[in-house]
């Protein structure tokens, strides 16, 4: 089997992996690392894929893209049996789904980095099968030792309106660390913060495990990741229904500080278009809105207009906020709880809505700090809240 190397990502959490014990795919074991869920680190095997892998040029243009992983094969082993509790403290099992394809992910419930990539990706995937989706079962594991409430599961799949998306299967730590073991996923703490191997796997009807892949920390990559997991699981469905994307699986550059862009206002922050060029230092604020999940974040964005303030006297460089729309539910997310706020924002909000200006910005976590000087090089990042006074002192230094 192949092996490609995916790029590393950089932020607060960011480690080398342990490597997972006693994998079902020999060569992973030399592999596979971990990802941060504060902030994330992998380096993934792919290669050699699943029956319903790409062909020709698209498997090529797959194989080149190093934000992508086109998956592995797992050669059709009968996969472990669970039987844990979803987010309504409902006792479920895999063999019950038998007759269907099951996507099961490894989550951590407070994850703000690679993980609500991977759940976005899984969605899409079932949508872009149409009505044939009905046969796919979503199915999720928590992969967070400290966070393992049916409570816990419950608000990440609120949070992701993902509560009748899915199953989001938890227990106690005795019975994760044994699914982790049959998994084969590598779980850690350092730090205070989690880490984990963040697998998502393909099982089909008959109840075999067919295509793992790995999620990348890179946000214009999900719509290719979901197409390729609809892929897959078309070719294990009866009569292979029709995956109404075709997109090209190329690499997807992004928009970095350099470029001049106008991009989409979010209603809600301060009015007018939203632009980003070179030419004057600036701060960029990348979040999304299920960070209400871990924390305040009414207060912390209503504590920025302070900073805006600020930024408007002259003192400071000026602040925009993007939404990470990519990764949110829908591209109304944002508008709909910025208005819940009950008062305006004095900074615009702008949507990124396909992730290639967090890509290009090398977005590792939410919420994301990026101070650009006015020649549009960062000179200084930030992953997590900060106090606005600790802010306005990192700001100066543009």
């Amino acid at each position: 089997m192949s092996v490609r190397r995916a790029p590393r990502w950089s932020g607060a959490a960011l480690r080398p992996a342990l490597l997972a014990p006693a994998l079902l795919v020999p060569v992973l074991l030399a592999t596979v690392l971990l990802a941060g869920c504060s902030g994330g680190t992998a380096s993934d095997p792919g290669g050699q894929t699943g029956s319903g892998a790409p062909g020709g040029s698209q498997a090529r243009a797959a194989a080149g893209n190093p934000a992508l992983d086109p998956g592995s094969s797992l050669g059709g082993h009968p996969a472990p049996d669970i039987t844990l509790l979803n987010q309504f403290g409902q006792r479920m099992s895999l063999h019950q789904f038998r007759g269907k394809v099951v996507i099961l992910a490894f989550v951590d419930s407070e994850c703000t980095t690679v993980c609500p990539l991977t759940t976005v990706s899984m969605v899409e995937a079932r949508q872009l099968l149409g009505a044939a989706g009905s046969k796919v079962q979503l199915l999720g594991v928590d992969a967070n030792p400290h966070a393992t409430s049916v409570a816990d599961v419950m608000a990440y799949s609120r949070a992701h309106a993902m509560v009748n998306q899915w199953d989001f299967l938890t227990g106690t730590p005795a019975q994760l660390t044994a699914v982790w073991r049959a998994y084969n996923i590598a779980v850690q703490i350092q730090a205070g913060q989690i880490d984990h191997t963040p697998a998502l796997l393909v099982i089909d009807p008959q109840g075999r495990e067919r295509t793992i892949y790995l999620t990348q920390m890179n946000y214009a990559s999900i719509g290719q990741a979901a197409q390729i997991l609809a892929t897959e699981a078309a070719s294990l469905l009866p009569g292979h229904p029709r995956v109404a994307s075709q997109r090209s699986l190329a690499h997807i550059s992004g928009l970095g500080p350099s470029s001049s862009l106008t991009l989409p206002a979010v209603p809600g922050g301060a009015p007018g278009p939203v632009r980003l060029a070179p030419g004057r230092p600036h701060l960029v604020m990348f979040f999304a809105t299920w960070l209400a999940e871990t924390s305040d974040l009414r207060s912390r964005l209503l504590a920025l207009n302070g900073y805006a303030r600020a930024a408007r006297n002259g003192q400071l460089p000026g602040l925009v906020a993007v939404d990470e729309s990519a990764a949110e539910p829908s591209l109304a997310t944002a508008g709909g709880y910025l208005k819940s706020l009950g008062q305006p924002l004095a900074y615009p909000v702008a949507a990124d809505t396909n992730g290639r200006l967090a890509d290009g910005y090398g977005v590792q976590d939410q919420p994301w700090f990026a101070l650009v000087s006015d020649s549009g090089t960062i000179v200084w990042k930030h992953a997590g809240w900060l106090p606005v006074a600790a802010l306005k002192t990192a700001a100066r230094r543009a």
